[in-house]
């Protein structure tokens, strides 16, 4: 076995609070500790820098949003730097150029340099969901990173829900895809969903094993407003068993072994993607 082939990942779950310094304090404590732990890649939540912002439509929240570069990414570009790893920064609220909002994903490598920038595509807008109001539909595509022995790409939080994505990301040659995350139960609601948490964890060990790769999953705990967000961050392997989770109430860092080879032997059995029968999927674009 290739040892090069085997690599240390690390996901940050905490809780998010309305004080950007403090929430880039605690992120920084915790990258440096997967760090020390051997993650060479490390992956952080949805909006990791401030409280969830889609329970409402407010106007007023416009002004949380940020440029490119600015106070968010420098923190992550100076946290990858410092700590010599690969920083998928979870995502932020960007204020673009064409005055637009959208919900960004970048990835930084160990020079603190910016190589991958994804903006969420699938938004949705549901009950304290409400992201339609904030964020348009990103415009860049699914993209990839080549990183030192794997190549990532990251989704974001609603776009787990869609298998096309995750085939999309996997066909391109992405080994690991990443999905900062911020979900939760809503407080008139939990008794009549137990399920959701489950439910949320198997479409992405779906998508793990439907394309042969590794998926890591980053959500946030604690209690905001109306909703309870329920942790359990995790790691499935290419045959979509869970191989790692956190607890669904912790701050807590999980650096996770991956063994890359576990790719190829899981696409020599079943070969789901040699097998697509490409020419039979045309009302997908027409539905």
């Amino acid at each position: 076995m290739n040892s090069q082939n085997k690599i240390k990942i690390g996901l940050v779950q905490t809780e998010s609070s309305s004080e950007l310094r403090e929430n880039f304090d605690k992120t920084s404590k915790y990258i440096n500790e997967a760090a020390k732990k051997g993650a060479t890649i490390i992956c952080l939540q949805e909006l990791f820098a401030m409280q969830y912002l889609g329970q409402k439509e407010d106007k007023e929240l416009f002004a949380l949003a940020e440029k490119i570069p600015g106070k968010i990414t420098n923190f992550l570009s100076d946290a990858a730097k410092t700590n010599k790893i690969t920083l998928v920064g979870g995502s932020l609220f960007e204020k673009a150029e064409n005055d637009k909002y959208y919900n960004t994903s970048l990835i930084f490598d160990p020079e603190g340099k910016t190589i991958a920038k994804y903006r969420k595509i699938h938004i949705p807008h549901d009950e304290k969901y409400f992201e339609q109001f904030y964020f348009s539909s990103g415009d860049l595509g699914y993209v990839q990173a080549k990183v030192p022995n794997a190549t990532i790409a990251p989704l974001i939080c609603y776009d787990q829900w869609y298998p096309e994505p995750a085939r999309i990301n996997a066909l391109k040659g992405a080994q690991i895809i990443f999905y900062p995350t911020a979900i939760g139960w809503l407080e008139d609601f939990r008794e009549n969903e137990p399920f959701s948490a489950k439910r949320w964890e198997n479409a992405m060990c779906a998508h793990a094993s439907m394309n042969g790769i590794y998926v890591a999953a980053v959500n946030r705990v604690g209690k905001e407003n109306d909703l309870d967000f329920w942790g359990s961050s995790f790691v499935a392997d290419p045959y979509g068993e869970v191989v790692n989770r956190a607890s669904n109430s912790n701050e807590e860092v999980l650096v996770v072994d991956l063994d890359l080879d576990k790719i190829q032997e899981s696409r020599e059995g079943w070969r789901f993607l040699k097998n697509r029968q490409v020419g039979s999927y045309g009302d997908l674009m027409n539905k």
